[in-house]
């Protein structure tokens, strides 16, 4: 089985960091592909001439509050385009907001988890994702 490739959309480089400390203290060593926005992660996906096409199987991390293009919009254009739409997505973003919450999940998202703050909370959560998508059989082709 390939390796998944895992997309951290977030512009926040706090939050990328410690993702990345808990990706490591778990020893979890999926490749990790940074956007910062929804624009730059749709462009990773469909890839252009400056930057290449991000090769499936990926799970997608996604932040809500963005500049430019914001989680929500950038699921909308995920789903409504046929090449992107089966893409795995799970939030994870600071907001609990119930209209977040709904919205992300009419765009089919796996999972919405509210950003821990603890260290022990945060290793928690990426423990999980890392059992998710190393067990999931996900989409490899388009």
């Amino acid at each position: 089985m390939k390796q998944v490739t895992i997309l951290i959309v977030d512009d926040n480089e706090l939050d990328l960091e410690k993702v990345e400390r808990g990706f490591r203290r778990l020893k979890i060593t999926n490749p990790l592909v940074r956007a910062k926005d929804g624009l730059e992660a749709l462009e990773v996906l469909r890839g252009s001439a400056t930057v290449a096409k991000l090769a499936r199987p990926y799970v997608i991390l996604l932040d809500v509050n963005m500049p430019r293009m914001n989680g929500i919009e950038f699921l909308h254009e995920l789903r409504a385009d046929p090449t992107l739409a089966d893409s795995t997505v799970v939030v994870l973003t600071t907001s609990d907001r119930i209209e977040d919450v709904e919205a992300a999940y009419e765009n089919q998202v796996a999972g919405y988890i509210v950003k821990p703050l603890t260290r022990d909370d945060t290793l928690a959560a990426l423990s999980k994702l890392g059992a998710y998508w190393n067990l999931s059989a996900l989409p490899v082709g388009e």
